[in-house]
């Protein structure tokens, strides 16, 4: 709890077995009220560890949702428990729950109503092992990003974001992709709905158990953020009406 607010944690797994635990017991419970876990259909005991470990709701896909899927749960789950500020974390172990004081401490402060780790702020995502191929893309597709939503982030890709009450209700994230894409959507209509955003420097760490998406799925995604971008700005220009702006019923 913060100042009143209701802290939840949710975190997207699939096959994160390996990683949930070290994750897990990082994140700080003195002020964390709830956790929710989605378990996307893993391969591995994802979900009976989540159990054994003690976290309060596990939700288990019975097919895979795929990566916005397996998030829409856990947003929808995270406002019928009441979550006044709800953070986003990969039990990858790829963003570090240590960051979670300082996001929640702007959100709940009303400095800004959305903030996400940045990886590029600094010299974060080159040091923890970010490939350079990802690291070029993530540079261009910023920067094209910056120019057609007519906004202003160091990165619109990172994996590690926290929300107020308001924005997630504010949006109408169920529209959008259940593949990875969804990210990049989400930005798009927090920035559309007029909500600001702030970022804060977030290491991250690359390495065999950590999740990543292959070149393939990474072009795919690349893809996915230029057609979000263009339709952003056709929409922000009155040219599209596209039913992932529209505020939800």
């Amino acid at each position: 709890m913060y100042k009143g607010k209701k802290v939840v944690v949710v975190l997207p797994a699939y096959n994160a077995a390996k990683t949930l635990e070290k994750t897990y017991r990082e994140i700080p419970f003195d002020l964390v009220d709830e956790v929710i876990l989605c378990d996307d259909n893993s391969r591995d005991n994802t979900a009976a560890l989540a159990h054994s470990l003690g976290i309060q709701h596990v939700i288990v896909h019975e097919k895979n949702k795929g990566y916005g899927g397996n998030q829409k749960s856990l947003y929808n789950k995270a406002l019928q428990i009441g979550g006044d500020i709800v953070i986003m974390l990969h039990p990858d172990y790829q963003y570090t729950p240590k960051l979670i004081p300082s996001m929640v401490n702007i959100i709940g402060e009303e400095l800004y109503p959305v903030v996400l780790g940045s990886r590029i702020l600094g010299i974060g995502a080159r040091k923890g092992g970010m490939p350079l191929y990802k690291y070029i893309a993530n540079r261009f597709l910023t920067l094209f990003q910056n120019i057609l939503i007519n906004y202003k982030l160091s990165e619109y890709h990172t994996g590690y974001r926290a929300f107020g009450r308001a924005v997630l209700e504010g949006i109408n994230f169920n529209e959008n992709s259940d593949d990875f894409v969804f990210d990049n959507e989400m930005l798009s209509q927090i920035v559309y709905a007029g909500f600001d955003i702030g970022e804060v420097t977030c290491p991250t760490k690359y390495f065999e158990e950590a999740s990543s998406i292959n070149f393939r799925r990474s072009m795919t995604y690349g893809l996915g953020v230029l057609r979000v971008s263009v339709g952003h700005f056709l929409q922000r220009l009155g040219l599209a009406n596209f039913a992932m702006y529209r505020k939800p019923a």
